[in-house]
């Protein structure tokens, strides 16, 4: 486990993991995942003061957009809670490995920097950004 966490905890995490990449299949939602944890984890930007996946998921400004769709409602499904579990644990996927950003750009390509962050890649229609060399303590 790279980070404490409550069952509700977990449960949210999975459902903002639907909410956001369901599309794009099991690794996208970790990546997804990835990120949330990375969020936590990281000690910089407006990142700073959340110590929680409750404070990640519900940050405000900043927070994730698929906490407004119908999708983020509801109990996740054992596959969704697995799938959280696995990022909780530790498993990470390039290129949301460092990521703290991601967003979805329809059908143009990933712009190479997103608020100034440089792109680490793009799986399917998802574009990740990792904070500038320096910025941040090691995520992981």
């Amino acid at each position: 486990m790279v980070i404490k966490y409550t069952n509700s905890e977990r449960d949210l995490l999975a459902r903002l993991m639907r909410a956001e990449a369901i599309g794009e299949g099991a690794l996208g939602m970790l990546m997804v995942g990835n990120v949330t944890v990375n969020r936590v984890l990281a000690d910089c930007y407006t990142f700073k003061n959340i110590t929680t996946l409750y404070q990640a998921i519900n940050q405000n400004p900043g927070g994730f957009s698929g906490t407004s769709s119908s999708l983020f409602y509801g109990s996740p499904t054992s596959k969704e809670r697995d799938l959280a579990n696995r990022v909780i644990k530790g498993e990470y996927y390039h290129p949301a490995t460092n990521a703290l950003w991601f967003y979805a750009p329809g059908n143009k390509a990933c712009l190479s920097t997103w608020y100034d962050q440089p792109l680490a890649g793009q799986y399917k229609n998802h574009c990740f950004y990792e904070p500038v060399s320096g910025a941040c303590n090691t995520i992981h």
